[in-house]
């Protein structure tokens, strides 16, 4: 396939899905396993703190108690007790929910799919942070979305300018990661949550709010999620996932909405992957219903945010005089801002010619996107291997790569 149009003598396809062309950011990630590479780039989590003799114990354990069940078939919604685990979750973060208010999904990119199906159409605009998650984008263009960027500072989606955005541009919905966004960190204030809230209830529009990192904080307090909001009980669409705080492996995710739309998401679902899998979801209820959540997560924390220091702490070293960066409050992703006229987009070839590679920011942007950005992860490499990424970096920016 060439520019989107398949080789001669194939078949045709679905015309704008083959425009959709490859991602640079997968050829990247790609890059990032090649031996004595020292990745920044990868969004996955630490593959040395998964529990896996707890997640092993469950699933023998659920084999052995309930294996007829286990592989056969299930609903299209998900295991009852698993959405009625998820729903006391929830409850607990601030969204009044049970299981009827739930469905699961293999994983929360499939949720953003069948929203992407059901809730936008050909032309629909999305409003969105800018930057923002780079996957949500590819899954809402496969049911023709318009992407308009909302201006955003340090605290995330300005109510103002999302108002304003509203007005102009008549969007379907709202996409936000509002607790330690990916790519930039940022996390979105109790104070502003609530005037975003204040904007969304005034007008006909659709929150999809996106949530797998809030389990991944650093400080003790969390944020309610936007969807809380009781205004927004009949226009809000919450994903999450087990990805970040158990294993991406498994493929759980969930969408938390009113249920004329879970009816519909549900009936999608079907035609489209029937079911998510059965033994993957029993295992996981299995090892919840069998292990404190927080108490797994504390020391996954204290090792994240030790890698995260010393990424942060060491960038001040590693980027070029007048550069700025974040010390996020959780989450995987530092943002990081080169002075001009310096490139990220340039600077990379050199990286990977050094033994280090990053994601240039630009990939993330709806609109103008900004050359001298980038996004680091610290959360999948360990703090000795970080210390050598960012000697690395020193030698891209000092003498190696050329303005």
């Amino acid at each position: 396939m060439v520019n989107g149009v398949l080789r001669s003598g194939v078949p045709p396809v679905n015309a704008r899905v083959a425009s959709l062309g490859g991602s640079p950011i997968r050829e990247l990630l790609r890059i990032s396993t090649s031996p004595g590479m020292i990745s920044f780039a990868s969004g996955s989590p630490a593959n040395e703190l998964f529990d896996v003799a707890g997640v092993a114990r469950s699933y023998a354990e659920v084999l052995a108690a309930e294996g007829p069940r286990a592989l056969q078939y299930s609903s299209t919604e998900g295991e009852p007790e698993l959405r009625a685990r998820i729903g006391a979750f929830l409850t607990a973060k601030g969204i009044w929910s049970t299981a009827e208010d739930i469905i699961i999904t293999s994983g929360s990119q499939q949720g953003l799919g069948l929203i992407g199906q059901v809730v936008l159409e050909e032309g629909a605009v999305v409003l969105t942070e800018n930057p923002t998650f780079v996957s949500a984008l590819q899954a809402f263009a496969l049911g023709g979305a318009q992407f308009r960027a909302v201006e955003t500072d340090e605290h995330g989606m300005v109510p103002e300018a999302l108002e304003a955005a509203i007005v102009r541009h008549s969007p379907r919905a709202v996409y936000t990661i509002p607790t330690f966004q990916n790519p930039t960190g940022v996390t979105t204030p109790r104070e502003r949550r609530n005037e975003l809230a204040d904007v969304l209830a005034r007008h006909d529009v659709w929150l999809i709010e996106d949530d797998p990192y809030s389990e991944i904080r650093f400080r003790a307090e969390p944020h309610s999620p936007i969807a809380s909001d009781p205004r927004l009980a009949g226009k809000s669409l919450y994903l999450g996932t087990l990805s970040k705080i158990l294993a991406p492996g498994l493929r759980i995710g969930w969408i938390r909405g009113p249920q004329e739309i879970l009816d519909v998401l549900t009936t999608t679902k079907q035609g489209m992957s029937l079911q998510t899998s059965t033994i993957d979801q029993l295992a996981a209820l299995h090892w919840w219903e069998h292990n404190d959540l927080e108490e797994k997560l504390d020391p996954v924390r204290a090792e994240y945010m030790r890698r995260r220091d010393t990424m942060v702490d060491g960038l001040a070293h590693a980027l070029p005089e007048g550069s700025t960066f974040n010390r996020p409050d959780g989450g995987m992703f530092v943002w990081a801002s080169l002075p001009e006229p310096y490139d990220a987009n340039h600077a990379l070839s050199v990286a990977i010619a050094d033994g280090v590679v990053y994601i240039p920011g630009s990939h993330f942007y709806v609109a103008d996107p900004v050359p001298g950005t980038l996004r680091l992860s610290f959360v999948s490499t360990s703090v000795e291997r970080i210390e050598e990424g960012i000697e690395r970096l020193h030698a891209v920016f000092t003498h190696d790569y050329q303005i």
